[in-house]
C-alpha cells in the first residue's frame, strides 16, 4: 500500500513538474546552441536592436509552399532566426510563412507577380529535375517587414547563378539572415534617414544612368543631387555620404574646399572615378586613344591616403560584349572583352562578403599612401590572371579577336577599391581660401573619425538603359548576357557601412559552414554503405535476441 501511494505521489509531482516547467518557459527564454560556428545565436547587437523596439512588428514571408531542398533549408533557417527574433523583441513580432501564387490561375498569377513587383517582391524562376525532365518553379525568395506603416523589402537569397548549384549561394544567404532582417527592422523603425548626395556639375553620370542607384537607396535613406558650386555650408552639414561618380570635368579649388570641409566635419565620400577616359560606343567607328583625365583631385586624395593611377587593367576574367559578326548578314555574338573586369570581392570585408563579382568598365588600379592615422584596407582587386596597361593607350574592337595568352595575364590580384579610415588631414590647411568661398569654414587641421573609399571604375554604380525605349535595368544587370552581377548589393552594403554607425554590418562576419557529402565518394561506396546500414542494424538485432536467450535461460534455470 505505501508503494502504491509513493507511486500516485511520484507520477503527480512529475506531472506538476512538467506544467509548472511550460508555464515558466512562457515567460523566460533559454537555448543552448552547440554549433561550432555558434549559427543558432543571435548576435549582441541584434538582441540590442530588438529590446529596443516598442512597435509592433509584421514580417511576412514569401518562400513558402512546395519548394526545391535547398531552398526548403533557406526557409528552414528562416524561420528558427524569426523564432529568435519573436522571443527576444521587446514587442509583439508576427511572422507569416506564405506563397503568394498558391492556387491562383495563370493569368491571376501574372497580375499577382506584378503587384508584389511593385511592392518589391521579386520572383525567381527555378528549372527543377524531375522524371520528366526539367520544369520551371516560380518562387519567392523574399520577405517583407511592416511597421509605423512603413514597409521595407528583404531579399533572402542574395547570390543566385541559375546555371550553377544552389548549394553554395544557399548557403551565402543563410550566413546573411540576421544582417538582412536585423538592419531591415532597423531602418523600418528608425525616425532618421541619413540624407545621401550624388555630385553633379562635373559631367558626373546623369539622372538616368544613377535612376536604379538613387531608387535603390531611397527606399531607406533621402537622395538628391549635389551642386557643389550651389550648396553651402548649412547644405553640407545635412549630408552624411557623398558619392562623386565618373566625374569628367576639372574640379574648381572652391568645389575641392567643400569637399574637404565636408569630410572634416565627419562626412563620408565615395570617389568612383575614371582616371582613363575611354567608352566602348566610340571603338565601333575604329581605335579610340585612351587618355588620362585631368580631374584635378590628386592632390586631394593623395592627402586621404590613395591615388588612383593612370592605367587600365585587362583581365582574362571579363564581361563579354555583343559584336556583329558574318559580314552582309550580319550577326550578335556575345565576346568577352578583357577591358569590362568582373572584380572579386575580397572576402575577408565584411562590406563586400558574400556578394557576387562586380562588373565593370575600363579600371585602372588603386594604391595607398602612408598617411598617419589612416587605415587601409582592400575590398575589390581583379583576378590572378591580368595585364595593366599605362595610359594614353590605343583602344580597337579588334582586340575581341586576340587570345589573352596566360603567360603575359599571369600576375597578381590588383587593387581597384580601398576602405580608408581614421582622421584626415586636411588639404587646405593654411592656406588661402580659394576663388569662390566668401567666408571661412573653419578647418581643423585633422578631421573627425570618418571613412571613405576609393575605386578606379566610375560606371561601377551605373544602370543600363535600354536603346529602344529608353527603359532602365536594374544595377548589376547585364541585358546583354542577362546576368545579374553584385553592384547594386555593393552599393547598398557601402551605403549601410559609411552611414550606419551602428555598425550592423559587422553581421556579415559570422560564417555558417555547410558540411556536404562527398559526392564522388558517395557514388563509389554508396553500395558499401546500403549493405552496412541494412545488415548490420540486423546482426545487432539478432546477436541482442541471442544475448537475451541465453541470459534468460541462465538466470532461471539456477
Amino acid at each position: 500500500m505505501v508503494n502504491k501511494r509513493n507511486k500516485w505521489m511520484l507520477t503527480t509531482i512529475y506531472i506538476v513538474a512538467i506544467v509548472l516547467l511550460n508555464v515558466l518557459a512562457q515567460y523566460f527564454y533559454a537555448r543552448i546552441d552547440f554549433t561550432k560556428e555558434k549559427r543558432f545565436t543571435l548576435s549582441p547587437k541584434s538582441k540590442e536592436i530588438l529590446k529596443n523596439v516598442k512597435s509592433p512588428v509584421s514580417i511576412t514571408v514569401f518562400l513558402d509552399g512546395e519548394l526545391p531542398a535547398a531552398f526548403k533549408r533557406l526557409k528552414n533557417s528562416t524561420k528558427d532566426l524569426l523564432a529568435d527574433y519573436k522571443a527576444y523583441a521587446g514587442t509583439d513580432i508576427k511572422v507569416i510563412f506564405v506563397d503568394p501564387i498558391s492556387g491562383l490561375s495563370a493569368a491571376e498569377q501574372d497580375t499577382a507577380i506584378n503587384n508584389l513587383y511593385q511592392a518589391g517582391i521579386e520572383a525567381t524562376t527555378l528549372n527543377i529535375k524531375n522524371d520528366n525532365g526539367f520544369a520551371q518553379k516560380t518562387i519567392f525568395p523574399m520577405a517583407m517587414i511592416a511597421a509605423d506603416g512603413k514597409r521595407f523589402p528583404v531579399k533572402l537569397l542574395q547570390n543566385l547563378d541559375a546555371t550553377g548549384n544552389y548549394e553554395e549561394n544557399i548557403n551565402n544567404s543563410i550566413q546573411n539572415l540576421e544582417y538582412l532582417f536585423t538592419s531591415g527592422i532597423q531602418k523600418v523603425l528608425s525616425a532618421e534617414h541619413p540624407r545621401i548626395g550624388f555630385t553633379e556639375g562635373n559631367g558626373e553620370l546623369s539622372d538616368i544612368y544613377l535612376q536604379d542607384a538613387i531608387r535603390s537607396l531611397s527606399e531607406s535613406y533621402e537622395v538628391g543631387r549635389v551642386n557643389l558650386d550651389q550648396i553651402d555650408k548649412s547644405g553640407l552639414d545635412k549630408l552624411k555620404l557623398l558619392f562623386i561618380t565618373k566625374p569628367q570635368k576639372e574640379f574648381t579649388e572652391a568645389q575641392k574646399y567643400k569637399i574637404n570641409y565636408f569630410v572634416m566635419n565627419g562626412g563620408r565620400i565615395v570617389w568612383s572615378i575614371d582616371q582613363v577616359g575611354a567608352d566602348l560606343d566610340s571603338l565601333k567607328g575604329g581605335e579610340q586613344l585612351a587618355f588620362n583625365r585631368k580631374l584635378n583631385l590628386d592632390d586631394m586624395l593623395f592627402m586621404y591616403g590613395a591615388r588612383i593611377n593612370y592605367n587600365l587593367v585587362a583581365d582574362a576574367n571579363c564581361a563579354e560584349i555583343p559584336l556583329s559578326m558574318g559580314g552582309a548578314q550580319a550577326q550578335i555574338q556575345m565576346a568577352p572583352w578583357v577591358y569590362y573586369p568582373l572584380l572579386m570581392p575580397d572576402s575577408s570585408s565584411y562590406i563586400v562578403k558574400n556578394i557576387d563579382n562586380i562588373r565593370t568598365e575600363f579600371v585602372s588600379t588603386v594604391d595607398t599612401i602612408g598617411v598617419k592615422g589612416i587605415s587601409k584596407k582592400s575590398i575589390l582587386h581583379t583576378s590572378s590572371f591580368n595585364k595593366v596597361f599605362n595610359a594614353p593607350q590605343v583602344l580597337s574592337l579588334q582586340m575581341v579577336a586576340q587570345q589573352p595568352d596566360p603567360r603575359e595575364y599571369a600576375s597578381v590580384p590588383r587593387t581597384v577599391g580601398v576602405l580608408l579610415e581614421g582622421e584626415f588631414p586636411s588639404v587646405f590647411l593654411n592656406r588661402a581660401l580659394p576663388a569662390g568661398i566668401e567666408k571661412d569654414y573653419g578647418l581643423p587641421q585633422l578631421s573627425k573619425p570618418t571613412k571613405m573609399i576609393v575605386i578606379g571604375d566610375g560606371d561601377i554604380f551605373k544602370n543600363q538603359v535600354s536603346g529602344r525605349d529608353g527603359s532602365v535595368f536594374p544595377l548589376g544587370f547585364d541585358r546583354y548576357s542577362q546576368r545579374n552581377f553584385g553592384n547594386k548589393a555593393l552599393l547598398l552594403n557601402i551605403a549601410d557601412y559609411l552611414s550606419n554607425d551602428n555598425n550592423l554590418i559587422s553581421l556579415r562576419n559570422k560564417e555558417v559552414k555547410i558540411r556536404l557529402l562527398d559526392k564522388t565518394r558517395l557514388r563509389a561506396e554508396k553500395l558499401q554503405w546500403q549493405l552496412i546500414n541494412i545488415i548490420v542494424p540486423l546482426l545487432l538485432l539478432i546477436s541482442f535476441a541471442i544475448f537475451q536467450h541465453y541470459y534468460r535461460k541462465h538466470k532461471y534455470t539456477r
